[in-house]
């Protein structure tokens, strides 16, 4: 699929995105991207640019770039700016040319106390860009980006959509080549090893950094959470959980998995495993009927958490759910409790559009982890499962 088409479609969404917070004009400025990346010029441009490059995108449609020379014919090629300037010896001039005929009241750029995916704008280049804006009016004009950074990135147009569904279909296929490979006696690594074959095999991305995907925990003696797999052997009696994500055409899954191995005689999982299943698949379901538009992240959380401990487990220490697209963690909106580390992002509302993870744990003694997630679009009047739920306990038997 044409990447100019998805550039088109983002930058379009970005007008009424404009339109609908009042914002007159919206400034990506940047520069040597590949050493300092801005997360929004990924969604509007596609590319990297080198000398300092100025995007501006207006309530009007009418949507202009001033960058180097050299890069001008690249960004002409998106089809996506009316205005494409090419300048030679410093973008300045040509920047408060272009802004005195806009005269925006309003000048939004990408900082964010709170959204990392919001937060583009260094300091180094605010100060060059004050430099620039010395003796106009509108260095007194700029605002935060947050509010049209988060809504850009969180509501996924229809080729996003497609992507991720495409991402999360591929990581559920080696879900189901790993309940053919995994066996007791092999470590976390041997697991881990196959997946990173399989990947590399697809010439495909990981959704998160090589070493740590898949994250592989077998029974009670591995670390939880973002550990890298090691050497811990997969036991009879115990749990395997697999976390992974591959990155397939610039869009990501985030899925968990979990399997229980048999002991000699078992046709079943244990009580004390059924029911952690139960529960945290319970959480999850409980959640997702609070995911609705105009919801506040926190609340979300708030619902599925209260499963897990009226169900006597504690609490787990992590949010229930993040955005998902062309990073795994895609910044703005997190379903999670009001705690001082997601400050400003919990209280962000649910919107139409945003694709979530759904993903929580318990511990069960002595066996290990009981962890599920799973990757949700949400539409006008609830959600649309991305992935096919897993309602049931994944056994490996001995061989």
């Amino acid at each position: 699929m044409d990447n100019n088409q998805l550039i088109q479609e983002k930058v379009s969404q970005a007008t009424a995105i404009l339109n609908e917070f009042d914002i007159d004009l919206w400034l990506t400025f940047v520069r040597e991207t590949s050493l300092s990346p801005d997360p929004t010029l990924e969604l509007i441009l596609g590319m990297d640019m080198v000398w300092h490059s100025a995007f501006l995108l207006s309530r009007d449609g009418q949507h202009k770039a001033i960058v180097g020379y050299y890069d001008a014919e690249n960004v002409r090629q998106t089809g996506a700016y009316s205005q494409v300037i090419g300048y030679h010896q410093g973008i300045g001039e040509s920047l408060r040319t272009l802004l005195r005929d806009e005269d925006p009241q309003q000048l939004a750029v990408n900082y964010s106390t709170a959204d990392v995916a919001a937060d583009g704008l260094s300091h180094g280049m605010y100060l060059v860009l004050q430099q620039i804006l010395d003796g106009t009016p509108y260095s007194g004009r700029l605002v935060s980006g947050e509010r049209l950074a988060a809504a850009l990135r969180g509501r996924k147009s229809s080729i996003e959509v497609a992507r991720v569904r495409q991402a999360v279909h591929t990581t559920q296929a080696l879900f189901d080549e790993v309940d053919q490979f995994a066996r007791p006696g092999m470590t976390q690594r041997e697991i881990a090893d196959f997946v990173h074959r399989r990947i590399d095999e697809m010439r495909l991305g990981y959704a998160w950094d090589k070493p740590y995907n898949p994250i592989v925990t077998c029974g009670p003696h591995s670390a939880i959470g973002h550990a890298a797999p090691g050497d811990v052997v997969l036991e009879q009696g115990h749990t395997l959980h697999l976390d992974m994500g591959v990155r397939e055409n610039d869009y990501c899954a985030d899925l968990q998995r979990m399997w229980y191995v048999l002991e000699d005689g078992e046709s079943a999982a244990p009580v004390e495993v059924q029911r952690a299943f139960d529960v945290v698949f319970g959480a999850l379901r409980a959640g997702e009927a609070a995911l609705r538009p105009g919801v506040p992240g926190w609340k979300v959380d708030e619902v599925a958490r209260r499963h897990v401990v009226e169900n006597g487990y504690d609490e787990y220490m992590h949010g229930f759910g993040h955005l998902l697209g062309r990073v795994a963690h895609d910044g703005a909106t997190v379903l999670a409790p009001r705690w001082e580390r997601y400050q400003g992002v919990c209280e962000l509302p649910v919107e139409a559009g945003n694709i979530f993870t759904l993903e929580l744990h318990v511990i069960v003694p002595d066996r290990g982890i009981m962890s599920l997630e799973e990757d949700v679009l949400v539409t006008e009047d609830g959600v649309e499962y991305l992935s096919d739920p897993q309602s049931e306990l994944r056994y490996i038997r001995p061989r």
